[in-house]
């Protein structure tokens, strides 16, 4: 037996081991007692923390800062009044609330808003059930390798740019597509939905439903395999059959992620889509293509009006804002946490 065992009295830790142990029976202490004080989950947590300060960092950088930029929606904005476009800001004159009035009186700001809200409603009804339908149906197959084949051909289309769906739809819906010129080697007559004004709605939901469905799909079946397989057998022992086991085991399952789902894409109402209606712009001309997104793009960057630009995204931000605490109130109200908690 060496001199220090000998010399430690019998049952007594050593000190290293009574700090290591120090902080989790502070922090149970602390749960027990109440609320945790922030200096020892700051040492309990410091570990985390430190992994989450670069994602922090960016979203500072990239997300949180430039929203410093949206007083010039209250300035008449000039980056030609000084050296750089960041100290134009403090040469431009202030002109108050002239450009929301401005923006309440522009016609075409308002139909930007209608083609918004009249796609997001679409968007709301045809697109958002695809997902969960097409995950209870890839969940009810029983064989692994028939389930990972459709669901890697489902989520493929996620990874294609807007400029590759667009000529695919084009390549098959277009004037000069394979479904118009089979038609017309057959007698019939063409056709060409790329350019109809009056379908175009739903032209976009069309291309959104087949680039984006797999994604929602992974999503679901995640929270399917959280299910515990003992709730469908005790459902199959009581008389339940596939129907009756998916309405009373399944979907409540999926309400949560449903109700989360719901609040996020409620508050990115007003965000239907850039890239996608800017390529489409000229096929189907502004009046059926404008949207908020691209309104602002074609006042901001084309035509230079940089604070009435920034005015129309600021009430943008603001109102999905609201959207957002709205959709998530709701969800409490039903019973589930949405966003966050209560």
């Amino acid at each position: 037996m060496s001199l220090t065992a000998r010399s430690r009295p019998h049952g007594r830790r050593p000190p290293a081991a009574v700090a290591k142990d120090r902080v989790p029976r502070e922090a149970s202490k602390a749960g027990r007692a109440g609320k945790v004080p922030w200096r020892i989950r700051l040492r309990r947590d410091r570990t985390l923390i430190l992994m989450t300060l670069p994602v922090i960092a960016l979203l500072l950088l990239f997300n949180y800062v430039p929203l410093l930029g949206n007083v010039v929606a209250f300035q008449e904005y000039d980056p030609y009044v000084a050296g750089n476009g960041i100290t134009a800001i403090f040469h431009s004159p202030w002109v108050g609330v002239e450009q929301f009035s401005r923006m309440l009186d522009d016609p075409l700001f308002w139909s930007a808003t209608k083609n918004t809200v009249v796609l997001f409603v679409l968007q709301l009804v045809f697109f958002f059930p695809v997902p969960i339908a097409l995950a209870l149906v890839i969940n009810s197959v029983i064989r692994p390798r028939v389930r990972a084949v459709a669901q890697a051909i489902m989520y493929l289309p996620h990874f294609f740019s807007w400029v590759l769906v667009v000529t695919v739809f084009q390549q098959i819906l277009g004037g000069a597509g394979i479904i118009a010129q089979t038609l017309e080697k057959h007698g019939w007559s063409g056709f060409d939905l790329m350019t109809d004004a009056d379908l175009f709605k739903f032209l976009v939901v069309g291309q959104a439903v087949w680039k984006d469905a797999g994604w929602g799909i992974i999503v679901f079946l995640a929270a399917l395999s959280a299910v515990s397989t003992d709730l469908y057998e005790a459902a199959a022992m009581d008389g339940a059959g596939r129907w009756r086991r998916m309405w009373h085991v399944t979907l409540p399952a999926l309400r949560p992620v449903i109700a989360l789902l719901l609040v996020l894409r409620v508050g990115d109402a007003l965000s239907v889509g850039f890239e996608q209606f800017l390529l489409q712009r000229y096929a189907v001309g502004a009046g059926a293509s404008e949207v908020l997104d691209t309104y602002v793009w074609n006042m901001g960057i084309q035509n230079g009006a940089f604070s009435y630009a920034a005015a129309v995204g600021l009430v943008k931000g603001v109102i999905g804002v609201c959207l957002v605490l709205g959709a998530n109130k709701v969800a409490h109200l039903l019973g589930e946490q949405g966003v966050y908690k209560k």
